[in-house]
């Protein structure tokens, strides 16, 4: 995955900016201290500053002892997104966090997610932010979803293991182009 790199995005957002429904945020933590990070978000920043502390999961099958299991992995490592209405409240609350990098933004501005961004995760993931197995055929070298999260969105997979059964899908996130890993049950080639 490729890092993130926040220039030139359109949205601007201060401190200064009174906010007036809730936003997502990005916080940047070290990889594989995710969960840790959102435990101590959920019990150290009260409810009323931080409406919803997550982090997006993916669904891949992974063959072990002769079965194939579905695991969950996540999507984003090293990122935990918070949703919160008052970003000076979030920032001051944050302070309490031991191991935040960060909240992504450009130099002193802190970015929330665009709306595209936002929308791109909830089709993904949905509100419990777990990218399921989406299931699709080759028709012609073309790929057609069938099922899931990834129907609809053939043009962002640009790559696929079937053996594997994973794809890499190409998204704009954070400002950049990501390719990012979910899991893509293949049916039998036309």
């Amino acid at each position: 995955m490729s890092l993130p790199c926040n220039t030139g995005r359109m949205a601007k957002h201060t401190q200064n900016t009174e906010v007036r429904y809730p936003v997502w945020y990005v916080m940047q933590v070290r990889t594989g201290t995710e969960e840790n990070i959102r435990c101590q978000c959920q019990r150290l920043i009260n409810c009323n500053v931080l409406e919803r502390c997550f982090i997006p999961y993916y669904q891949q099958k992974k063959r072990f002892q002769g079965e194939w299991h579905i695991q969950e992995r996540i999507l984003f490592p090293g990122y935990v997104f918070l949703i919160a209405e008052n970003l000076e409240q979030l920032a001051e609350s944050l302070r309490k966090v031991t191991g935040m990098t960060r909240l992504l933004g450009t130099g002193e501005e802190i970015i929330p997610l665009s709306q595209e961004e936002v929308e791109l995760l909830l089709k993904l993931g949905k509100e419990e932010q777990l990218v399921t197995m989406s299931t699709g055929i080759i028709e012609n070298d073309q790929v057609i979803i069938l099922t899931g999260p990834l129907q609809g969105m053939e043009g962002y997979i640009r790559k696929i293991n079937r053996h594997k059964r994973k794809a890499w899908i190409s998204i704009e996130m954070f400002g950049c182009i990501l390719y990012i890993e979910v899991g893509l049950k293949k049916k039998k080639k036309v």
